[in-house]
């Protein structure tokens, strides 16, 4: 292992990578239960989502652990999953087949452009202050996305997003926001003390705590306990190769096509160019000039996952920005993947006790680390406007948009402009026109 991933090079050993590995998984466990849900929707049988889903997040997170030796994690994304489901499914009226056969054909498209370095190219065109800037917005996106997971933030009538009302459902919602918030809690001081896996560790006691609140009364939601039932593995040949049955080739119109297949496509290029800078970032990763070496195997990675996903029968499989958390537990080689894909092939036949864990228990581990990530505001050069704005435009979109791929079309475009407009287009290289001008494109026709 030493000689493979290199572990004493990066400052890191095995034990540091098996708990980084743990945390990852832990906080991103969710998918497992969520993508069946979603892709239900549209017609597939949950069963065998679940295990597309877990497939796909294996072979992915191993292939960019060989691959490139990051240890990042993928798995099918929220966001497109939905798309897939509601939109293409649902709306426009196509078969679950057309859809995965239109993710199929991204993934190969996506492993052409990473081949023939386009996708490195559009990472290293990226200025460095937007990347910091890219950084800290996907903190702020992950912290939101934890209050929300945790029931501390919810929909609000009036301001859109408000504070949870601890009285009004204390044994359902309440209590989930209290353990959140003492989760939080023990994640920060275990880390202030310098405790190896404080985030599982809180994730493991707020869990822990959310049993003890079931069994005696306190909670009443849906409940955080195993439950075992007997999984029929078989079932994947519900969905397996389905993208290239007859189903997905009816009442097809080549127009539709196009636009549901760049759609996807357009999304995970730049959610995956968002969570690579924002994880990398965190790790140290990134050069003096702001480039990621092994972008390119990195990047071929996630387009080998997206369309083994497809095959198996689950929307595109993409990096997952909840790979900060290993990260931030010290996590810097692909023997962290290793041990997050090994679990998901695991929680194939435990998938009972993954499931359980509930939102508010992985909660915290987001909410914290959301305040890890944030850090490299302090790199963002404020007095150079020309630099900072666009940064900060970035990082302010992700979270109220709810988008990585958005908060980077808003930083990207801002810098264009401004820069432009204020005389200083010569720094501005090429590639940024062109993908301002794609993001404008987009927001007009998709």
């Amino acid at each position: 292992m030493e000689n493979f991933f290199k572990l004493k090079d990066n400052g890191t050993d095995v034990k540091t990578e098996v708990i980084a590995g743990l945390t990852t998984f832990m906080t991103m466990a969710y998918i497992l239960a969520v993508n069946p849900s979603i892709l239900a929707a549209s017609g597939m049988d949950p069963t065998a989502i679940l295990m597309a889903t877990a497939l796909a997040s294996f072979i992915g997170t191993v292939c960019m652990a060989l691959l490139a030796n990051y240890p990042f994690a993928l798995a099918p994304g929220l966001g497109l999953n939905a798309y897939f489901a509601y939109t293409v499914c649902g709306a426009m009226g196509y078969s679950w087949q057309f859809a995965l056969f239109a993710v199929f054909v991204e993934g190969i498209i996506f492993v052409i452009l990473s081949v023939t370095n386009v996708r490195e190219a559009i990472f290293n065109a990226i200025p460095l202050t937007l990347k910091k800037g890219v950084s800290v917005g996907i903190g702020l996106f992950v912290a939101f996305i934890g209050l929300q997971n945790g029931s501390i933030v919810v929909n609000n009538d009036a301001t859109l997003v408000g504070l949870v009302s601890f009285k009004e459902d204390f044994t359902n919602v309440g209590i989930c926001a209290l353990l959140a918030i003492i989760g939080t809690f023990v994640i920060a001081i275990l880390h202030y003390k310098k405790v190896k896996g404080s985030i599982l560790i809180g994730v493991l006691i707020t869990w822990v705590l959310g049993i003890i609140c079931e069994l005696t009364g306190l909670y009443t939601g849906m409940s955080v306990l195993p439950h075992w039932s007997n999984f029929n593995l078989a079932a994947l040949g519900l969905t397996f190769g389905q993208c290239f049955s007859g189903a997905a080739f009816e009442n097809f119109r080549i127009l539709d096509f196009i636009i549901i297949m760049f759609s996807f496509l357009f999304v995970d290029v730049f959610d995956t160019i968002g969570t690579l800078i924002g994880c990398a970032n965190k790790a140290g990763m990134l050069d003096e000039s702001g480039k990621l070496p092994r972008i390119k195997q990195a990047l071929l990675a996630d387009a080998i996952a997206t369309s083994a996903g497809a095959v198996l029968g689950t929307s595109t499989t993409t990096t997952f920005v909840e790979s900060s958390a290993g990260v931030s537990e010290g996590g810097r080689t692909g023997l962290s993947a290793i041990v997050t894909g090994l679990m998901f092939l695991i929680a194939i036949f435990l998938s009972p006790i993954f499931i359980a864990i509930p939102g508010f228990a992985t909660a915290p581990a987001l909410i914290f680390v959301g305040f890890l990530m944030i850090s490299a505001v302090v790199d963002i050069d404020f007095n150079d406007l020309t630099e900072a704005i666009p940064a900060y435009l970035a990082l302010v979109a992700m979270p109220i948009l709810y988008s990585i791929s958005d908060g980077i079309a808003v930083g990207v475009i801002s810098y264009v402009v401004i820069n432009a407009c204020c005389g200083k287009a010569k720094k501005i290289s090429p590639l940024m026109y062109v993908l301002a001008v794609l993001f404008v494109l987009k927001y007009v026709f998709l």
